[in-house]
């Protein structure tokens, strides 16, 4: 029998550089046209998937769709089983591969396209409940649809900064400060860390302390003490910084499926 499907969204948080997504079940926050920073990628699985591209755009029904970076859009899941939307950042190497696929453009991506990611997706998800199994298949996923290969940075003093990012997530850090850490000029260490990573770095820290939010949303965190940790002025200084990323604020989401419930008991361990 197939599991219930829940009246109101129930979903998890999923993440690693460069890209993460949002794996859940019901009906969603009401659909309003909005454009944000990342590239899109949404699957309605098994079906159910609608998007309008543009402010007045017809709706189009679709198994997936791919959205360009800062172009206008709705996406309705309030149809599907179960959707997954990821969100590609625009200058890592499969960011950049698939802005140059779409052209600015929506592309419709066809059912046997996804068909296996979606039900390795599915499978990892319901039955597995595996972050690391959903994150993989996440991973091929956009492998596959760019043709990019997920590269993890190597160079010790960006592993050091990244490092230095991740344990001073709730306060402020400066490309001086990463730059002497490393014994290299401001424009010399800005340029390794785009290389090795595909995000420039005032992004990275953005994109890390947003990351932060939702991870402590997962263990059961409420939205202000999420936004304080993170490192943001308040949760309304989140909820605008997560609009220009994501296209809505962490609050329109509860983080209530298998991945969320398995981060609450380990982190009440």
């Amino acid at each position: 029998m197939d599991p219930p499907i829940p009246s109101h969204y129930q979903g998890d948080f999923v993440a690693w550089p460069g890209v993460c997504g949002f794996l859940g079940a019901g009906r969603g926050p009401s659909p309003s046209p909005h454009a944000h920073y990342a590239i899109q990628l949404a699957i309605g699985i098994p079906g159910g998937l609608r998007v309008q591209f543009g402010r007045h755009g017809a709706w189009q029904s679709c198994a997936a769709a791919l959205v360009p970076s800062k172009a206008t859009h709705t996406i309705d899941v309030n149809a599907c089983e179960m959707s997954a939307v990821l969100f590609v950042e625009p200058e890592t190497p499969a960011g950049r591969a698939l802005a140059a696929r779409l052209q600015g453009r929506l592309e419709l991506v066809d059912a046997q396209t996804v068909a296996e990611a979606s039900r390795r997706l599915e499978q990892a998800w319901r039955v597995q409940c595996s972050y690391d199994a959903v994150r993989d298949a996440c991973m091929q996923l956009i492998q596959d649809l760019s043709g990019a290969v997920h590269r993890e940075p190597t160079d010790a003093r960006v592993l050091a900064a990244i490092e230095t990012v991740r344990q001073r997530v709730d306060q402020p850090v400066t490309l001086q400060e990463l730059a002497a850490a490393a014994h290299l000029s401001p424009e010399r260490f800005r340029h390794l860390f785009v290389e090795e990573t595909g995000m420039p770095l005032r992004t990275y820290l953005v994109w890390r302390r947003l990351l932060h939010v939702w991870t402590l949303l997962m263990e059961g965190q409420t939205l202000s003490a999420a936004a304080h940790a993170a490192g943001f002025a308040d949760s309304a200084h989140l909820s605008r910084t997560a609009r220009t990323m994501f296209g809505l604020p962490p609050s329109l989401l509860r983080m209530g499926g298998p991945l969320s419930e398995r981060a609450r008991a380990h982190h009440l361990a």
